[in-house]
């Protein structure tokens, strides 16, 4: 069975491509893939069987070999340096408690400074 990496695959519209190891693709329909998997991202390496369909090559019974590696996780921030950065989070969320419970927003730099922090630090615990 040939191997290769999935070109692009659109989850909404349930299909996609893999490029196999020869450098020839195929299409790739959701229904294909394994039970329990929806959805392959990018880079994605897969083994599976090639049939001729009406517009050209097709992947059938795809079995994933490996996931593809994760670039944000490898470039993500050491735990202890998250560890100072929520540290910092939870500081300026506790100085800011006290002027929301007496009704008023921090000032607008105030706010982007922590609109910022929120989204670096969601983005690293996304990774």
């Amino acid at each position: 069975m040939p191997t290769g990496k999935v070109k692009w695959f659109d989850a909404d519209k349930g299909f996609g491509f893999v490029t196999g190891d020869d450098g020839q693709e195929a299409y790739l329909h959701s229904s294909v893939l394994p039970s329990g998997v929806s959805t392959v991202k990018a880079g994605t390496r897969l083994e599976y069987g090639i049939a001729d369909g009406r517009r050209g090559k097709q992947a059938l019974s795809v079995r994933v070999l490996g996931e593809a590696p994760s670039v944000v996780r490898a470039t993500r921030k050491p735990a202890e340096e998250m560890g100072e950065l929520v540290q910092d989070l939870v500081n300026m969320l506790d100085n800011t408690t006290g002027q929301l419970r007496k009704g008023y927003y921090p000032k607008p730099e105030q706010s982007r400074k922590i609109a910022a922090l929120l989204r670096r630090v969601a983005d690293d615990f996304d990774a």
